[in-house]
């Protein structure tokens, strides 16, 4: 349908096509303008040279533009040569009416490509009107010369406008801006001709001063070379302050008309240079990736054994070493590859996104760098890291335990062996025999008293006989000399027991012989024995060594050390009971003249030892009395290391939790935009940075607890280790999400996505997603493509789930449900698109050579398509012919077409 726009005392001319394009002119061409000489002198030259252009085609020319067309027989002769098609029949006769019906053919058979003529009429031509015929032939070459040219979506006067300035942009001093003022000083007109033909011009040697210089040059170089006749005169256009814009379109067109093949040979290497540039980074890409895996994968290589080595040390401060260099790879060797396994797997997204995007097959790592093998890895890291962390821990519990039961075991050892010092001896003597009766009885009552106390040390050495087996089952390093040390007490302890028995028959064989005992001597043996032994047992409490974890431990020993000095007095009355003993002793000798020979019979302790032993047990109790509350300063110290630590953690921990449900709501979110959301999340990756220092706190805390040795704290359920794997989750959490945010504003470009449509896609999915963790299973997919109009059978639902779900997760992930839905809609760059590029390089031929490349590209990208191009091996190929149609297969994946 075509429309008509009347113009008034105009001869200019707008015209609709047959599409319905508006093809008017910029602006109106007054009557009035047809007064200024200069502008009817530029118009009448160059029109007329435009037509002679064509019409010597035809072997023939004009000489006066308005007198030379008024029979209608050229102008009929110009529209054949310029359409190429065949007119009617002209009239042959000389008669005006027969001169008016061949204008009126020509101007029929204009009207017929879609334009019509206002205000100009046959009479008019057949006249000689001179304004008219110059409308006539504007129009003409607005038709056939201007409105074809089209330029990045704008045609015609718009599309020929920004083709000159695109052409002239790199040179210096031209500024194209019009189709008047702009091309006074020639350089234009150069720039054109140097862009396109560079051997033709030294653009360098041109001045700006020197217009009517430079438009010659330019007008007899496009005339000798170009085929592209001199329609306009240097001095013309220099002179008049604007020149005439129509003439300078006209010249200009034939300059578009005469590069059009060139400028078909740039589009297809701007096509090439970007498919190439697509290749080259994909490929930086991959090989980036490839050297992050593998720099990842050999440290948890090499880390895994360190940390499944378990060669326990045989000190404390060796475990406590390990236990520190633990902590170093914890705080400063580990998280940087935290961060780099994070950053991986944005990388491969990314990667991926971007192949997908620009048509490539997807990236397959090399064997073991996948994706999921990383993890894999990672996840045997973590667990052989756990083990290790428990194994230190137990390992330094073990060694405690073993350096507290190893003193114990020595202190009652040197207890013992002080005690049975001697005891052989005394037991292996025969003094009985040459005793007297009293002497006889008192030895009886003396073995007595040392079996009693015999009796009283059976206990001690079950003791160390149970301490030497505990040391033996946790592995106690020094195992062998323990073992030695307790066996010879138990071989001794035996050889005291018999000769003990030995000795007890003996005494009665002959006690029959002797009835006199001294009483009170053995009353006081009777008496002292067992409370040497209780001061011995007492010494022995009062000397031993505790280990607690807890206030409460160290209380109840404190408890019990009050018990134990609640007793005191009673154990006073009976040292004084037992030095009653002995004073009356002293008193009946000393009544009847006994002489004493100064030792009891009876026992080898003396008063002296007793009251001795007595003191030295008053002094024990004040020195237990500090040991004790010096650890209750210390257990008080641990508590609040527990509380400490407790109330940081107990903040920290329900704050990750927290930020990555906030993260979860923000990435389902469909409120606002993908860049809003993605504001979101910076803001939240920024907040979660701010908050490491909580963290960092928290370690100290940490640190400080574990130096002092403390296993357990029941104010908080939160441990360290899960306060680290929440945070390196949390982490990871904020990048995966910030990238796959980045991937959809990635494809919602690629594939002009609207907002509206992104939040419908968001929606449905939303809806879908019934555990709201931003994943679907199989069924919810499913139901969302049947309510979004699918119509599913069970082999093309396998088949989308294989594009939705390649690695076989079970899940359907946002971005995997975006890629779904655009996937088809998507105007990328194919192979078939790469090789016709190729093809208008090689001038139609099968192959391409070096220097072509060379030529036409880049040469960056010419190196990139030579060294990557294989030999063509066609029966037609030229030496070093190259193979441009497997090379632009195989940028895509494919197979030779």
């Amino acid at each position: 349908m075509t429309t008509v726009i009347e113009t008034q005392h105009h001869y200019d001319t707008y015209m609709i096509n047959a599409d319905g394009e508006y093809m008017g002119q910029e602006d109106d061409w007054d009557r009035d303008l047809l007064l200024d000489p200069a502008w009817e002198k530029q118009q009448r030259k160059t029109f007329t040279a435009w037509c002679n252009s064509h019409l010597r085609k035809a072997g023939t020319q004009i000489e006066n533009i308005e007198e030379d067309f008024r029979n209608g027989l050229k102008l009929m002769l110009l529209l054949e040569v310029i359409s190429g098609e065949r007119l009617p029949k002209p009239d042959k006769g000389k008669m005006r009416f027969h001169k008016i019906a061949n204008v009126n053919k020509a101007l029929d058979f204009i009207c017929s490509k879609g334009v019509k003529l206002v205000s100009i009429g046959a009479e008019e031509i057949t006249d000689g009107n001179l304004k008219m015929t110059l409308g006539m032939i504007w129009t003409i070459i607005l038709r056939f010369a201007i409105q074809d040219i089209s330029v990045e979506e704008t045609s015609a006067k718009e599309g020929l406008l920004l083709w000159c300035q695109r052409k002239t942009a790199p040179y210096r001093n031209v500024n194209v801006q019009n189709f008047h003022i702009s091309w006074k000083d020639g350089l234009a007109l150069c720039a054109l001709i140097h862009r396109h033909r560079p051997d033709l011009i030294d653009y360098s040697k041109l001045r700006k001063d020197d217009p009517i210089g430079n438009l010659n040059i330019a007008f007899e170089v496009a005339e000798k070379y170009l085929d592209i006749p001199k329609m306009l005169d240097a001095e013309d256009i220099v002179n008049t302050p604007k020149p005439d814009e129509k003439a300078i379109m006209t010249y200009v067109s034939c300059f578009y008309h005469a590069f059009a093949g060139a400028e078909q040979a740039e589009t297809a290497a701007n096509r090439i240079c970007k498919v190439l540039a697509v290749n080259q980074e994909n490929e930086r890409l991959m090989e980036e990736y490839e050297k992050l895996a593998s720099e990842l994968l050999e440290w948890i290589r090499r880390t895994i054994p360190w940390l499944e080595n378990r060669a326990a040390e045989q000190s404390m401060r060796a475990m406590q070493q390990k236990l520190e260099d633990f902590r170093d790879y914890r705080r400063v060797h580990k998280p940087p590859r935290v961060q780099e396994k994070c950053q991986l797997e944005i990388n491969f997204n990314t990667l991926q996104t971007k192949l997908r995007l620009s048509n490539r097959p997807a990236f397959m790592p090399s064997e073991g760098k996948m994706v999921s093998d990383i993890a894999n890895a990672w996840k045997g890291l973590d667990q052989v890291e756990k083990g290790y962390e428990e194994w230190l821990l137990t390992e330094i519990r073990r060694l405690e335990r073993l350096d507290h039961l190893a003193e114990k075991f020595k202190q009652k050892c040197s207890l013992h062996e002080s005690w049975t010092s001697g005891k052989e001896e005394l037991l292996s003597q025969k003094d009985y025999e040459s005793a007297s009766l009293m002497e006889i009885r008192a030895l009886m009552r003396k073995h007595e008293a040392f079996e009693s106390d015999l009796a009283a040390h059976q206990d001690r050495v079950e003791q160390i006989a149970a301490i030497a087996q505990e040391l033996n089952e946790l592995d106690y390093h020094d195992a062998a000399t323990v073992n030695g040390r307790c066996q010879g007490i138990c071989d001794q302890w035996d050889n005291l027991g018999t000769l003990t028995q030995k000795r007890r028959d003996s005494l009665e064989r002959v006690e029959k012989l002797w009835e006199t005992i001294d009483q009170l001597y053995l009353e006081f043996a009777k008496r002292a024995a067992p409370f040497n032994n209780w001061m011995d047992g007492a010494m022995e409490d009062l000397q031993d060594m505790f280990i607690v974890h807890s206030i409460e431990e160290i209380q109840s020993l404190i408890t019990a050390h009050d018990q134990f000095k609640a007793t005191l007095p009673e154990a006073d009355k009976e040292r004084m009971a037992s030095m009653g003993i002995q004073s009356e002793v002293l008193k009946i000798a000393q009544t009847y003249g006994i002489k004493l020979s100064g030792v009891n019979p009876y026992t080898n302790l003396s008063p002296q030892d007793i009251t001795n032993k007595w003191e030295l047990v008053k002094q024990l109790v004040p020195l237990r009395d500090q040991m004790l509350q010096e650890e209750v300063a210390r257990q008080q110290s641990n508590e609040r290391l527990r509380r400490q630590f407790a109330a940081q953690a107990n903040i920290i921990g329900p704050w990750i939790q927290t930020k990555m449900e906030e993260i979860g709501h923000v990435s389902i979110d469909i409120a606002g935009s993908l860049e809003e959301q993605m504001n979101n999340l910076k803001t939240y990756e920024q907040n979660i940075v701010n908050y490491k220092s909580n963290i960092d706190k928290l370690e100290g805390d940490h640190q400080l607890i574990q130096e002092a040795l403390i296993f357990d704290n029941k104010h908080t359920n939160y441990t360290m280790e899960h306060i680290r794997v929440g945070w390196e989750q949390l982490l990871t959490t904020i990048a995966r999400t910030i990238n796959e945010v980045e991937n959809q504003i990635l494809t919602r470009d690629a594939k002009g996505i609207s907002q509206e449509q992104l939040n419908e896609f968001r929606a449905s999915f939303n809806h879908f997603d019934r555990k709201r963790n931003g994943r679907m299973d199989p069924d919810d997919f499913r139901a969302c493509l049947i309510s979004m109009g699918y119509d599913l059978g069970e082999v093309e639902f396998a088949r989308i789930m294989t594009l939705v779900d390649s690695s076989n997760t079970g899940v359907v992930t946002f971005q995997a449900f975006i890629d779904f839905m655009t996937r088809e809609t998507a105007e990328t760059d194919t192979a078939e698109q790469v090789m016709a590029s190729f093809k208008i390089l090689a001038s139609d031929k099968p192959f391409i050579t070096v220097e072509e490349l060379r030529r036409e590209l880049p040469p960056e990208q010419a190196e990139y398509c030579i060294t990557r191009m294989t030999k063509y091996i066609g029966s037609e190929g030229l030496p070093g012919a190259l193979d441009y149609m497997s090379f632009s297969s195989a940028l895509y994946g494919e197979s030779d077409l």
